[in-house]
């Protein structure tokens, strides 16, 4: 399994579960990802992501995401995307 860097948290939103992200690579609804950080270690399939509160199905380079995720994440923790 290879992992490629596709963006960095920029904010979890504990309440709700969510992990905004800003991508610097592809990311899309199915698409395995693994968020790395100082304290963090979590590998998890995309279920939904948004852009600005609406559903969206991929997003690329320069987007903000929130995914939502099964654990907590930190600003600044690194997203890669698991490709076999």
């Amino acid at each position: 399994m290879a992992e490629v860097e596709i963006g960095k948290v920029t904010d979890f939103f504990k309440k709700v579960g969510v992990a905004a992200m800003k991508l610097t690579g592809d990311l899309a609804v199915g698409d395995t990802i693994h968020i790395k950080g100082h304290t963090t270690d979590l590998t998890l399939k995309v279920e939904s992501m948004q852009v600005e509160h609406l559903a969206v199905q991929n997003a690329g380079p320069g987007a903000e995401v929130g995914v939502k995720i099964a654990g907590p994440a930190r600003k600044h923790d690194t997203v890669y995307k698991v490709t076999a």
